[in-house]
């Protein structure tokens, strides 16, 4: 009798389990922009176009914990040199070095989200990091033309991003997520200067699936 009772307990318990993930749990596809800043005198901010997905865990009804994975494809990295520079990382010979470069993003942190009837606004604060090959490309080509600056090595650095956007309901399931917009901070450390810190801005919108 006491184990026909504990199976059932169990199970009474999975089920609640099982229906609770079922209305706290989302996955989620974006298409992004990023609009980067980098912190190279002379090589202006740059648009990159991409997306992914990520999801979010609701622990309780407004506040969940958010898994956010974008992707960006190449552009263009282009620095006009008009005599030769020193720096403490080396000589940069004049001329005019273009190379592509991409980036990716991976960030975690809490969300807090608002669900009245139909909408559902929502803000964000995400920790992680990214990585870019597009200082590292660009070192790559001073040295090629003749520089001697220090090759840069790949870069993970720190990244965070702080925003919002809102999410409207279609069905039981399925929500439009029209903007989710963000202020991202990143830390690459620029090979020509040593310096860091970019302040971006970043757009996101897509379809939100709710489980």
């Amino acid at each position: 009798m006491r184990t026909i009772f504990a199976i059932l307990l169990v199970m009474i318990l999975f089920s609640g389990t099982f229906a609770f993930a079922q209305d706290k749990f989302e996955l989620y596809g974006e298409y992004s922009y990023l609009r980067f800043n980098p912190t190279i005198f002379g090589l202006n901010s740059r648009s990159f176009n991409g997306g992914g997905g990520g999801a979010t865990w609701y622990f309780v009804k407004i506040l969940g914990i958010k898994a956010d994975f974008m992707g960006y494809g190449s552009t263009t990295f282009t620095r006009t040199v008009s005599s030769t520079i020193v720096t403490p990382s080396g000589i940069i010979p004049a001329g005019t070095y273009t190379t592509q470069g991409n980036m990716f993003t991976y960030l975690f942190g809490p969300v807090v989200k608002i669900p009245i009837p139909k909408v559902a606004p929502f803000g964000e604060l995400l920790f992680g990091g990214s990585n870019t090959n597009g200082y590292a490309n660009l070192t790559n080509e001073i040295i090629a033309s003749g520089g001697t600056i220090s090759r840069a090595p790949s870069q993970h650095p720190f990244t965070m991003a702080f925003g919002g956007g809102l999410d409207i309901s279609i069905s039981q399931h399925i929500s439009l997520r029209p903007g989710e917009i963000d202020y991202v901070l990143s830390r690459y450390t620029n090979p020509l200067t040593s310096t860091n810190n970019q302040n971006n801005f970043r757009y996101c919108g897509g379809v939100v699936f709710k489980f």
